[in-house]
């Protein structure tokens, strides 16, 4: 597990700053000609020969070349990964005979040209080959970064304090870091193992309620009053682009962290959560709707999850919302917003909990033929597999 954390560099004098700029924006045109060299090759070796990295005329040393030709490489392979998946897919499918399918897959590779990327930012990642870090000093910085061995005879010494973020991660810090103009971002290694220990929970996300959990645990408003479906109606009212935009998703993004963080989960060994994709796909959505962002609490909680050797576990949700979690019967009409009776047994419950404990059980998969019948409508009974 890596984990980062960012330390201002606002400390260094001017004379510090401006080299650091100097070096990145050398940098950022190098790996530039890099990317422009190999862009049209069949197949992009991952440490470029010396045949492509003598055509670029820098004053930068041999070692920040070959950084940079790497980064370069490592960009353009990663720009072609999913065309190329894509790809070969379509060959399978073309080999099993599956036109229809292959038809509709080739459409979407040709509409999805890939152009030669262009770089806006980039931060240079060095290695032990150029820094040295210094947390053992007698001034009043934490710690002093040393930058040599990158060309023009430049060494540059960086004082850096540390931050509460910083001093909260844990494990073994990396000989590495990421160099930006105002920022050095530094990159922790920690090995949590998963427990083996422990209950299984659902857990479901919602656009009201952002998370519910099959134990009874929900998210609340937080000490002001705001919760996830008030700031995404403020966002939505924001001109996008504008300061109160950016302002209002960072307050998002942070009350989405400081949700999540309530949770408890120390006797949880396995988080089953509804793996939505395609949400909006093919639909019109409404502002509001649209700054809904699914994968943002995703990645939160994967990380939160991985922190404390938690497994996640994705299934599909269909039906998760309409099912009663008391008798096992499916029918559309169950669930009325927040609000969730089942008109078999008269169950009622609050409907994303409801759902989260669903999600927990092991319910039988159901296929998409069986889907297409809208059985739903009607209604059925869907039971757990033993």
């Amino acid at each position: 597990m890596i984990r980062s954390s960012k330390l201002s560099t606002k400390f260094s004098n001017y004379v510090k700053q401006d080299n650091i700029i100097k070096f990145i924006e050398e940098y950022k045109k190098i790996t530039q000609e890099f990317i422009n060299l190999i862009w049209e090759l069949d197949k992009i070796p991952t440490l470029l020969p010396k045949e492509i990295t003598s055509q670029v005329k820098t004053w930068l040393s041999a070692r920040a070349i070959q950084c940079s030709a790497k980064q370069a490489s490592g960009i353009v392979r990663g720009t072609r990964k999913k065309q190329s998946k894509r790809q070969f897919i379509y060959n399978k499918l073309v080999e099993q005979g599956c036109y229809k399918k292959a038809r509709k897959l080739k459409s979407i590779i040709d509409k999805a040209k890939i152009s030669c990327p262009q770089l806006n930012n980039i931060c240079p990642e060095l290695d032990s080959r150029f820094i040295k870090i210094d947390q053992d000093n007698n001034t009043s910085f934490d710690i002093w970064i040393t930058i040599s061995s990158i060309g023009n005879k430049l060494k540059i010494q960086i004082p850096l304090k540390k931050t509460k973020h910083f001093n909260s991660l844990k494990g073994k810090l990396l000989q590495g870091i990421r160099l930006s103009e105002k920022a050095i971002t530094f990159m922790f290694e920690n090995v949590v193992q998963n427990k083996e220990n422990g209950i299984t929970l659902g857990l479901d996300i919602g656009s009201k309620t952002l998370a519910s959990l099959s134990d009874g645990q929900v998210t609340k408003n937080d000490l002001h009053g705001w919760n996830l479906d008030l700031i995404n109606k403020k966002l939505s009212k924001k001109k996008k682009g504008s300061k109160s935009f950016k302002k209002t998703q960072t307050h998002r993004n942070n009350h989405i962290n400081w949700s999540l963080n309530q949770l408890n989960l120390n006797k949880c060994k396995e988080l089953k959560i509804e793996d939505i994709k395609n949400l909006r796909k093919g639909k019109k959505s409404s502002r509001y709707l649209s700054h809904w962002t699914y994968t943002l609490i995703y990645n939160k909680l994967e990380q939160f999850c991985e922190s404390l050797g938690v497994q996640v576990t994705k299934i599909n949700p269909t039906y998760t919302s309409q099912r009663c979690s008391q008798c096992g019967w499916v029918r559309k009409s169950n669930r009325n917003g927040k609000q969730f009776k089942c008109d078999k047994c008269g169950f009622q419950h609050d409907a994303d909990l409801n759902a989260s404990i669903n999600i927990a059980l092991n319910l039988r998969q159901i296929s998409q033929k069986e889907r297409l019948l809208h059985k739903n409508k009607t209604g059925f009974y869907w039971n757990e597999v033993i």
